[in-house]
């Protein structure tokens, strides 16, 4: 069997989890058959660890905010000639206990034993603390 693992990246311009639900809506985001998907330059190499029940950890203004499970890589090739991965997802977006994360490019791995815990089913309608509130909060260890 082989072990789980998950991916992080950042949302770049969603201001919360609500904005980046209606941009993932958006037709010309979604695969032919109306999943949402994210493309990015590089494939993963450890691709079968990710579909064999990953997430994807979006990071939203500073901390990472949901999830969403990794349903399989599909090929792209640009108008450029040049081949891209699309990561294509569940459309369910899952809210996370929220846990900072510096800036970074790209996509990083992330372990199953580092992933923050989802927000219990009640509080997944709910918008995060502010960044600042969420910041502090951690630096104190409460969150």
């Amino acid at each position: 069997m082989t072990a789980k693992l998950h991916l992080q990246k950042l949302s770049v311009g969603s201001v919360n989890v609500s904005d980046m639900a209606a941009w993932q809506a958006l037709k010309h985001v979604q695969t032919a058959d109306g999943l949402p998907r994210h493309i990015t330059r590089m494939w993963p190499k450890r691709e079968d660890e990710i579909v064999a029940g990953g997430s994807i950890y979006w990071v939203i203004k500073g901390s990472l905010a949901c999830r969403q499970k990794i349903v399989r890589f599909d090929e792209v090739i640009g108008e450029d000639g040049i081949r891209r991965c699309a990561f294509v997802l569940d459309p369910k977006l899952i809210r996370v206990v929220p846990t900072l994360k510096r800036p970074f490019q790209g996509w990083r791995y992330l372990n199953p034993a580092d992933a923050p815990a989802d927000l219990r089913e009640a509080n997944q309608g709910e918008e995060p603390l502010p960044a600042s509130l969420s910041a502090a909060l951690a630096e104190i260890g409460v969150v």
